[in-house]
């Protein structure tokens, strides 16, 4: 094994690269300089690399529960994802979801009816959903969202929320969305029925047994309200439909669940280092990761509060990635930098400036706290 560490100061940052040949002996790491945690997080690739890349600017953000407070340099750029960017990416990483139909079923017209339904996203971001003829809410929709004759509503809503594959969180803590929509039947001719059909066939194994019977068509969801919930009692807001249908859904979001459940996993010595040394937290009597984007990554600490064992205080802080990542290996690399720079200030490693202290450009902010006795 080589490991080969690189110091090169410039006047806004020291920029430190560390290149790691054949990580698979993992603890001949265990050096002056090297947290062990680096090699584990990396894979099982023969030649690993990860570059502390140098910040522009140094900023910290302290938000508690909606109230912020910045220092005088603001970020060159978000550390969370805005509500659109939420909004889109629940919807393309979900492909099935609760469609309400108006009813026209007798005894029972006008109320609404849920099914479940599969469903891929156009390029606009509307859902597209493939559907029997025979099916109740087909049938609903035929009668009340194309052929209205004002007697009900022609507005339908499709529902869709993070599954357990896609989330640590369970039940009323993960986000969701509700797309209320106008119904449109998708002609053969569309310009975008290839893409549509290639798309449907890839998500949906059964779909190519099925889209050229003439009892199924493709119809066409385009969202009139959108409103997203974050989780219990987290936010929830109506999202404007074009900024939804222009933004970008997160490109970790598949993967975000693994990459949390393999941190909480291996790495809890790195994570109580990250809250003593970068968060400050003192008395630490748990810590996990709770999310993580492109972005940055979601941290819960509950703390002692004084001396009394059952006051017991809970915060969530967002820490900030330098750069937006652009791959599952671009996200680990990010962690591992905060990873390291905590075991730096651990060990009392320091680059000879006070401009160049670990974790002194790390942006983090306190996005929740709350008090349990």
């Amino acid at each position: 094994m080589l490991v080969l560490w690189l110091v090169s100061y410039s006047k806004l940052k020291a920029s430190r690269i560390l290149y790691i040949l054949d990580p698979t002996v993992r603890f001949f790491v265990e050096h002056t300089l090297v947290s062990p945690s680096l090699v584990s997080f990396c894979g099982s690739n023969s030649h690993a690399s990860l570059f502390f890349g140098t910040a522009a600017r140094s900023a910290v953000e302290v938000a508690v529960n909606g109230d912020s407070v910045k220092t005088e340099d603001d970020y060159l750029w978000q550390i969370r994802l805005n509500i659109f960017e939420k909004a889109k990416t629940v919807a393309s990483v979900c492909t099935s979801g609760t469609l309400c139909t108006v009813s026209s079923h007798e005894g029972i017209e006008g109320s609404p009816f849920g099914s479940f339904v599969d469903y891929v996203l156009d390029d606009e971001g509307n859902p597209v959903l493939l559907m029997n003829e025979m099916s109740m809410h087909t049938i609903n929709i035929e009668k009340n969202a194309l052929n209205n004759e004002g007697k009900s509503s022609d507005l339908v809503t499709l529902f869709t929320q993070l599954g357990d594959a896609l989330t640590s969180k369970k039940g009323q803590d993960v986000s969701r969305c509700s797309f209320t929509c106008k119904v449109e039947k998708i002609p053969d001719t569309a310009p975008d029925m290839d893409a549509i059909r290639m798309r449907y066939s890839l998500t949906h194994a059964y779909a190519d047994q099925v889209m050229d019977s003439p009892k199924f068509a493709f119809y066409r969801l385009v969202p009139e309200k959108i409103y997203y919930v974050g989780g219990f009692g987290v936010m929830a807001k109506w999202v404007d439909v074009e900024d939804y249908k222009n933004a970008a859904p997160d490109i970790l979001a598949k993967d975000a669940n693994d990459i949390v459940s393999k941190l909480n996993r291996e790495f809890q010595s790195d994570l109580e280092l990250t809250a003593k040394h970068l968060l400050h937290v003192d008395n630490l009597k748990s810590i996990r990761v709770t999310n993580i984007d492109r972005l940055g990554m979601d941290i819960r600490v509950t703390a002692q509060q004084g001396t009394r064992r059952n006051k017991l205080i809970t915060d969530e802080f967002r820490i900030g990635f330098r750069i937006p990542v652009i791959s599952v290996e671009d996200a680990k690399s990010e962690v591992l930098k905060v990873f390291q720079e905590a075991w730096e200030l651990g060990n009392d490693i320091t680059w000879g400036e006070e401009e160049d202290t670990p974790g002194s450009d790390v942006p983090i902010m306190k996005i929740a706290a709350d008090s349990l006795e």
